[in-house]
Protein backbone atom coordinates (compact mmCIF):
# COMPACT_ATOMS: atom_id res chain seq x y z
CA UNK A 1 0.00 0.00 0.00
CA UNK A 2 1.31 3.44 -0.91
CA UNK A 3 1.10 6.46 1.39
CA UNK A 4 -0.28 6.17 4.91
CA UNK A 5 0.27 2.68 6.26
CA UNK A 6 3.02 1.86 3.79
CA UNK A 7 5.22 -0.91 5.15
CA UNK A 8 2.90 -1.88 8.01
CA UNK A 9 2.29 -5.62 8.22
CA UNK A 10 -1.18 -7.10 7.81
CA UNK A 11 -1.42 -8.21 11.46
CA UNK A 12 -2.06 -5.52 14.06
CA UNK A 13 -1.90 -6.17 17.81
CA UNK A 14 -5.21 -5.09 19.36
CA UNK A 15 -4.67 -4.36 23.04
CA UNK A 16 -8.27 -4.52 24.25
CA UNK A 17 -8.13 -8.14 25.44
CA UNK A 18 -4.66 -8.53 26.96
CA UNK A 19 -3.93 -11.54 29.21
CA UNK A 20 -4.88 -11.09 32.85
CA UNK A 21 -3.70 -12.61 36.11
CA UNK A 22 -5.91 -14.21 38.74
CA UNK A 23 -6.32 -10.85 40.47
CA UNK A 24 -7.72 -9.33 37.27
CA UNK A 25 -4.65 -7.22 36.51
CA UNK A 26 -2.98 -7.34 33.10
CA UNK A 27 -0.24 -9.97 32.86
CA UNK A 28 2.68 -7.72 31.90
CA UNK A 29 5.24 -10.52 31.58
CA UNK A 30 3.09 -12.51 29.15
CA UNK A 31 2.30 -9.30 27.27
CA UNK A 32 6.05 -8.69 26.90
CA UNK A 33 6.48 -12.16 25.37
CA UNK A 34 3.63 -11.47 22.96
CA UNK A 35 5.15 -8.12 21.98
CA UNK A 36 8.53 -9.78 21.38
CA UNK A 37 7.04 -12.48 19.12
CA UNK A 38 5.07 -9.84 17.22
CA UNK A 39 8.07 -7.57 16.66
CA UNK A 40 10.41 -10.45 15.77
CA UNK A 41 7.95 -11.50 13.06
CA UNK A 42 8.17 -8.04 11.50
CA UNK A 43 4.81 -6.70 12.65
CA UNK A 44 4.79 -3.23 14.19
CA UNK A 45 1.25 -1.82 14.65
CA UNK A 46 -0.21 -1.64 18.18
CA UNK A 47 -3.75 -0.44 18.90
CA UNK A 48 -4.85 0.73 22.34
CA UNK A 49 -7.29 3.34 23.69
CA UNK A 50 -7.87 5.64 26.63
CA UNK A 51 -11.01 3.60 27.32
CA UNK A 52 -9.19 0.24 27.53
CA UNK A 53 -8.53 0.02 31.28
CA UNK A 54 -4.84 -0.58 31.99
CA UNK A 55 -3.95 -1.10 28.34
CA UNK A 56 -1.99 2.11 27.74
CA UNK A 57 0.07 1.57 30.87
CA UNK A 58 0.68 -2.07 29.93
CA UNK A 59 1.96 -1.23 26.45
CA UNK A 60 4.31 1.37 27.92
CA UNK A 61 5.91 -1.36 30.02
CA UNK A 62 5.83 -4.11 27.41
CA UNK A 63 6.74 -2.08 24.31
CA UNK A 64 7.59 1.60 24.64
CA UNK A 65 10.20 1.15 27.37
CA UNK A 66 11.80 -1.81 25.60
CA UNK A 67 12.01 -0.89 21.89
CA UNK A 68 13.28 2.11 19.90
CA UNK A 69 10.39 4.54 19.33
CA UNK A 70 10.74 4.56 15.55
CA UNK A 71 10.54 0.75 15.36
CA UNK A 72 6.77 0.57 15.88
CA UNK A 73 3.49 2.43 15.30
CA UNK A 74 1.21 3.12 18.26
CA UNK A 75 -2.46 3.98 17.90
CA UNK A 76 -4.73 5.20 20.66
CA UNK A 77 -8.15 6.81 20.82
CA UNK A 78 -10.20 9.64 22.27
CA UNK A 79 -13.66 8.73 23.60
CA UNK A 80 -15.24 12.15 24.12
CA UNK A 81 -18.61 10.50 24.78
CA UNK A 82 -17.45 8.69 27.93
CA UNK A 83 -17.77 10.75 31.13
CA UNK A 84 -17.02 14.10 29.45
CA UNK A 85 -19.07 17.14 30.43
CA UNK A 86 -16.83 19.74 28.79
CA UNK A 87 -14.32 20.08 25.98
CA UNK A 88 -11.59 20.24 28.61
CA UNK A 89 -12.60 16.79 29.84
CA UNK A 90 -12.33 15.38 26.33
CA UNK A 91 -9.07 17.15 25.52
CA UNK A 92 -7.53 15.88 28.76
CA UNK A 93 -7.82 12.32 27.48
CA UNK A 94 -4.97 12.93 25.04
CA UNK A 95 -2.52 14.07 27.71
CA UNK A 96 -3.55 11.10 29.84
CA UNK A 97 -2.86 8.77 26.92
CA UNK A 98 0.49 10.41 26.24
CA UNK A 99 1.47 10.04 29.89
CA UNK A 100 0.24 6.47 30.25
CA UNK A 101 1.90 5.23 27.07
CA UNK A 102 5.07 7.27 27.54
CA UNK A 103 5.31 7.27 23.76
CA UNK A 104 6.22 10.94 23.23
CA UNK A 105 3.87 11.11 20.24
CA UNK A 106 1.07 8.98 18.78
CA UNK A 107 1.37 7.57 15.28
CA UNK A 108 -2.35 7.01 14.65
CA UNK A 109 -4.78 9.01 16.80
CA UNK A 110 -8.45 8.11 16.45
CA UNK A 111 -11.68 9.73 17.52
CA UNK A 112 -13.22 6.66 19.12
CA UNK A 113 -16.47 5.00 18.07
CA UNK A 114 -18.28 7.64 16.04
CA UNK A 115 -21.86 6.98 15.03
CA UNK A 116 -25.36 7.66 16.33
CA UNK A 117 -25.48 9.88 19.45
CA UNK A 118 -21.71 9.60 20.00
CA UNK A 119 -20.77 11.70 16.97
CA UNK A 120 -22.37 14.78 18.52
CA UNK A 121 -19.87 14.86 21.40
CA UNK A 122 -16.94 15.19 19.00
CA UNK A 123 -18.70 17.94 17.07
CA UNK A 124 -19.90 19.85 20.14
CA UNK A 125 -16.44 19.75 21.72
CA UNK A 126 -14.76 20.67 18.40
CA UNK A 127 -12.49 17.65 18.68
CA UNK A 128 -11.67 17.65 14.99
CA UNK A 129 -10.00 21.02 15.38
CA UNK A 130 -8.16 19.65 18.40
CA UNK A 131 -6.71 16.67 16.55
CA UNK A 132 -5.71 18.86 13.59
CA UNK A 133 -3.75 21.01 16.03
CA UNK A 134 -2.12 17.94 17.54
CA UNK A 135 -0.91 16.90 14.13
CA UNK A 136 0.40 20.39 13.36
CA UNK A 137 2.32 20.29 16.66
CA UNK A 138 3.86 16.93 15.84
CA UNK A 139 2.18 15.20 18.76
CA UNK A 140 0.21 13.02 16.34
CA UNK A 141 1.38 11.66 12.99
CA UNK A 142 -1.98 10.66 11.47
CA UNK A 143 -5.59 11.42 12.44
CA UNK A 144 -8.64 9.29 11.80
CA UNK A 145 -11.61 7.73 13.50
CA UNK A 146 -13.23 4.44 14.34
CA UNK A 147 -16.91 3.92 13.68
CA UNK A 148 -19.67 1.44 14.43
CA UNK A 149 -22.40 2.86 12.23
CA UNK A 150 -24.23 2.15 9.04
CA UNK A 151 -22.90 3.14 5.66
CA UNK A 152 -25.05 6.22 5.11
CA UNK A 153 -23.94 7.74 8.41
CA UNK A 154 -20.31 6.83 7.70
CA UNK A 155 -20.56 8.68 4.40
CA UNK A 156 -21.84 11.80 6.18
CA UNK A 157 -18.94 11.75 8.65
CA UNK A 158 -16.32 11.31 5.93
CA UNK A 159 -17.76 14.10 3.80
CA UNK A 160 -17.95 16.44 6.81
CA UNK A 161 -14.34 15.71 7.84
CA UNK A 162 -11.96 15.47 4.89
CA UNK A 163 -9.06 15.83 7.36
CA UNK A 164 -9.53 12.18 8.33
CA UNK A 165 -6.65 10.19 6.85
CA UNK A 166 -7.95 6.70 7.64
CA UNK A 167 -10.93 4.93 9.18
CA UNK A 168 -11.21 1.89 11.45
CA UNK A 169 -14.17 -0.37 10.69
CA UNK A 170 -15.68 -3.62 11.90
CA UNK A 171 -15.16 -6.03 9.04
CA UNK A 172 -15.54 -9.81 9.04
CA UNK A 173 -17.12 -12.35 6.75
CA UNK A 174 -20.09 -12.98 9.06
CA UNK A 175 -21.02 -9.27 9.08
CA UNK A 176 -20.23 -8.66 5.41
CA UNK A 177 -23.91 -8.51 4.39
CA UNK A 178 -25.36 -7.81 7.87
CA UNK A 179 -28.20 -5.27 7.74
CA UNK A 180 -27.17 -3.84 11.13
CA UNK A 181 -23.35 -3.80 10.76
CA UNK A 182 -23.10 -3.35 6.95
CA UNK A 183 -19.43 -4.34 6.78
CA UNK A 184 -19.33 -4.46 2.99
CA UNK A 185 -21.21 -1.22 2.48
CA UNK A 186 -19.06 0.65 5.02
CA UNK A 187 -15.88 -0.70 3.45
CA UNK A 188 -17.05 0.41 0.02
CA UNK A 189 -17.89 3.91 1.30
CA UNK A 190 -14.39 4.27 2.73
CA UNK A 191 -12.70 3.09 -0.44
CA UNK A 192 -14.89 5.31 -2.60
CA UNK A 193 -13.46 8.25 -0.66
CA UNK A 194 -9.92 6.81 -0.98
CA UNK A 195 -9.61 6.29 2.76
CA UNK A 196 -7.40 3.37 3.82
CA UNK A 197 -9.02 1.03 6.33
CA UNK A 198 -7.88 -0.52 9.58
CA UNK A 199 -9.95 -3.60 10.34
CA UNK A 200 -11.32 -4.31 13.82
CA UNK A 201 -13.33 -7.33 14.97
CA UNK A 202 -12.13 -9.61 12.13
CA UNK A 203 -12.96 -12.64 14.32
CA UNK A 204 -16.09 -10.94 15.74
CA UNK A 205 -15.00 -10.91 19.36
CA UNK A 206 -13.79 -14.51 19.08
CA UNK A 207 -17.11 -15.85 17.77
CA UNK A 208 -15.61 -16.80 14.41
CA UNK A 209 -12.88 -18.79 16.16
CA UNK A 210 -15.58 -21.25 17.23
CA UNK A 211 -18.45 -21.01 14.73
CA UNK A 212 -21.23 -23.62 14.49
CA UNK A 213 -20.02 -27.16 13.80
CA UNK A 214 -21.28 -27.27 10.18
CA UNK A 215 -19.12 -24.20 9.46
CA UNK A 216 -16.11 -25.80 11.14
CA UNK A 217 -16.66 -28.93 9.03
CA UNK A 218 -16.91 -26.88 5.83
CA UNK A 219 -13.68 -24.98 6.52
CA UNK A 220 -11.81 -28.11 7.60
CA UNK A 221 -12.85 -29.97 4.46
CA UNK A 222 -11.73 -27.08 2.26
CA UNK A 223 -8.40 -26.66 4.02
CA UNK A 224 -7.49 -29.40 6.54
CA UNK A 225 -5.53 -28.08 9.51
CA UNK A 226 -6.44 -24.41 9.11
CA UNK A 227 -8.34 -22.97 12.07
CA UNK A 228 -11.64 -21.08 11.69
CA UNK A 229 -9.89 -18.00 13.11
CA UNK A 230 -7.28 -18.16 10.34
CA UNK A 231 -10.01 -18.06 7.71
CA UNK A 232 -11.54 -14.98 9.38
CA UNK A 233 -8.22 -13.13 9.55
CA UNK A 234 -7.40 -13.88 5.93
CA UNK A 235 -10.81 -12.68 4.74
CA UNK A 236 -10.10 -9.24 6.18
CA UNK A 237 -6.45 -9.11 5.09
CA UNK A 238 -7.47 -10.02 1.53
CA UNK A 239 -9.32 -6.73 1.01
CA UNK A 240 -7.67 -3.96 -0.98
CA UNK A 241 -6.87 -0.75 0.88
CA UNK A 242 -6.47 -2.39 4.28
CA UNK A 243 -3.56 -1.07 6.33
CA UNK A 244 -3.70 -3.81 8.95
CA UNK A 245 -6.06 -6.28 10.60
CA UNK A 246 -6.35 -5.94 14.37
CA UNK A 247 -6.53 -9.06 16.46
CA UNK A 248 -7.28 -8.76 20.17
CA UNK A 249 -4.93 -11.53 21.29
CA UNK A 250 -5.07 -12.75 24.88
CA UNK A 251 -2.16 -15.18 25.16
CA UNK A 252 1.14 -16.24 23.61
CA UNK A 253 -0.50 -19.15 21.78
CA UNK A 254 -2.94 -16.89 19.94
CA UNK A 255 -0.09 -14.61 18.99
CA UNK A 256 1.92 -17.48 17.55
CA UNK A 257 -1.04 -18.80 15.56
CA UNK A 258 -1.94 -15.40 14.10
CA UNK A 259 1.65 -14.68 13.11
CA UNK A 260 1.71 -17.95 11.14
CA UNK A 261 -1.51 -16.99 9.38
CA UNK A 262 -0.60 -13.47 8.26
CA UNK A 263 3.18 -13.43 7.96
CA UNK A 264 3.84 -13.19 4.24
CA UNK A 265 0.12 -13.37 3.41
CA UNK A 266 -0.82 -12.01 -0.01
CA UNK A 267 -4.33 -12.93 -1.15
CA UNK A 268 -7.01 -15.60 -0.97
CA UNK A 269 -7.77 -17.71 -4.02
CA UNK A 270 -11.13 -17.48 -5.72
CA UNK A 271 -11.94 -20.92 -4.35
CA UNK A 272 -11.20 -19.81 -0.78
CA UNK A 273 -13.43 -16.78 -1.20
CA UNK A 274 -16.29 -19.04 -2.31
CA UNK A 275 -15.83 -21.23 0.77
CA UNK A 276 -16.04 -18.17 3.03
CA UNK A 277 -19.20 -17.00 1.29
CA UNK A 278 -20.74 -20.42 1.91
CA UNK A 279 -19.69 -20.18 5.57
CA UNK A 280 -21.25 -16.71 5.82
CA UNK A 281 -24.59 -17.99 4.54
CA UNK A 282 -24.47 -20.87 7.03
CA UNK A 283 -23.81 -18.54 9.99
CA UNK A 284 -26.56 -16.19 8.86
CA UNK A 285 -29.06 -18.96 9.61
CA UNK A 286 -28.08 -19.19 13.30
CA UNK A 287 -29.93 -16.69 15.57
CA UNK A 288 -26.98 -15.71 17.77
CA UNK A 289 -26.79 -12.41 19.63
CA UNK A 290 -24.14 -10.31 17.81
CA UNK A 291 -22.30 -9.21 20.97
CA UNK A 292 -18.53 -8.69 20.65
CA UNK A 293 -17.87 -8.15 24.40
CA UNK A 294 -16.67 -4.59 23.85
CA UNK A 295 -18.16 -3.73 27.28
CA UNK A 296 -19.35 -0.26 26.29
CA UNK A 297 -22.74 -1.26 27.74
CA UNK A 298 -21.21 -2.13 31.10
CA UNK A 299 -19.67 1.31 31.40
CA UNK A 300 -23.13 2.91 31.53
CA UNK A 301 -25.23 0.21 33.25
CA UNK A 302 -26.45 1.51 36.64
CA UNK A 303 -27.02 -2.05 37.92
CA UNK A 304 -23.66 -3.50 36.76
CA UNK A 305 -25.38 -6.25 34.78
CA UNK A 306 -23.08 -8.85 33.23
CA UNK A 307 -24.51 -8.24 29.78
CA UNK A 308 -21.75 -9.64 27.56
CA UNK A 309 -21.23 -12.68 29.77
CA UNK A 310 -24.95 -13.45 29.68
CA UNK A 311 -25.04 -13.15 25.89
CA UNK A 312 -21.93 -15.28 25.50
CA UNK A 313 -23.55 -18.04 27.55
CA UNK A 314 -26.80 -17.82 25.57
CA UNK A 315 -24.90 -17.99 22.29
CA UNK A 316 -23.07 -21.11 23.49
CA UNK A 317 -26.44 -22.69 24.15
CA UNK A 318 -27.72 -21.68 20.71
CA UNK A 319 -24.66 -22.98 18.89
CA UNK A 320 -23.95 -26.16 20.82
CA UNK A 321 -27.11 -27.01 22.81
CA UNK A 322 -25.18 -27.68 26.02
CA UNK A 323 -27.11 -26.05 28.90
CA UNK A 324 -24.75 -27.10 31.74
CA UNK A 325 -21.76 -25.66 29.86
CA UNK A 326 -23.68 -22.46 29.08
CA UNK A 327 -24.70 -22.02 32.73
CA UNK A 328 -21.14 -22.66 33.86
CA UNK A 329 -19.98 -19.84 31.59
CA UNK A 330 -22.76 -17.54 32.80
CA UNK A 331 -21.76 -18.19 36.39
CA UNK A 332 -18.12 -17.44 35.73
CA UNK A 333 -18.47 -14.49 33.37
CA UNK A 334 -21.20 -12.79 35.43
CA UNK A 335 -21.06 -13.66 39.13
CA UNK A 336 -17.44 -14.73 38.94
CA UNK A 337 -16.52 -11.27 37.70
CA UNK A 338 -18.57 -9.34 40.25
CA UNK A 339 -21.46 -8.61 37.88
CA UNK A 340 -25.18 -8.75 38.56
CA UNK A 341 -27.40 -11.29 36.82
CA UNK A 342 -29.63 -10.31 33.93
CA UNK A 343 -32.64 -10.75 36.20
CA UNK A 344 -31.62 -7.49 37.94
CA UNK A 345 -32.06 -5.38 34.78
CA UNK A 346 -34.28 -2.30 35.33
CA UNK A 347 -34.86 -1.68 31.59
CA UNK A 348 -33.41 1.84 31.59
CA UNK A 349 -32.04 1.46 28.05
CA UNK A 350 -28.70 3.20 28.64
CA UNK A 351 -26.90 0.08 27.42
CA UNK A 352 -28.66 0.22 24.05
CA UNK A 353 -27.56 3.82 23.47
CA UNK A 354 -23.93 2.73 23.98
CA UNK A 355 -24.02 -0.52 22.00
CA UNK A 356 -22.05 -0.32 18.71
CA UNK A 357 -23.68 -3.53 17.47
CA UNK A 358 -27.21 -2.01 17.68
CA UNK A 359 -28.43 -4.89 19.86
CA UNK A 360 -31.88 -4.63 21.48
CA UNK A 361 -30.18 -5.46 24.77
CA UNK A 362 -33.23 -5.32 27.03
CA UNK A 363 -35.17 -7.69 24.80
CA UNK A 364 -32.19 -10.00 24.39
CA UNK A 365 -31.56 -10.12 28.16
CA UNK A 366 -35.14 -11.28 28.62
CA UNK A 367 -34.51 -13.95 25.98
CA UNK A 368 -31.32 -15.05 27.72
CA UNK A 369 -33.04 -15.25 31.10
CA UNK A 370 -35.68 -17.53 29.57
CA UNK A 371 -33.22 -19.61 27.52
CA UNK A 372 -30.86 -20.20 30.43
CA UNK A 373 -33.59 -20.54 33.06
CA UNK A 374 -32.09 -17.82 35.27
CA UNK A 375 -33.79 -16.83 38.50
Amino acid sequence: MDGIGSGIGKLGFGLMRLPVLEDGKIDIEQTKKMVDLFMEAGFTYFDTAWAYAGSEDAIRQALVERYPRESFQLATKNAAWINCSTREDAVAQFETSLEQTGAGYIDFYLLHNLGEHRTKFFDDFDMWSFVRDLKAQGKVRHIGFSAHCRADELEQIIVAHPEAEFVQLQINYADWESPSIESRKCYEVARRHNLPVIVMEPVKGGMLASPPQPVIDLLEKAEPGSTPASWALRFAADLDGVITVLSGMSNVEQMGENIKVLKGFEHLSEGQRKVLEEARVMIEKYPVIPCTSCEYCSKVCPKNIGISGTFYADNLLTLYGNLPAALNQEGWLVGGHGKARATECIKCGKCEDACPQHIAIREMLDKSVADLGLQ
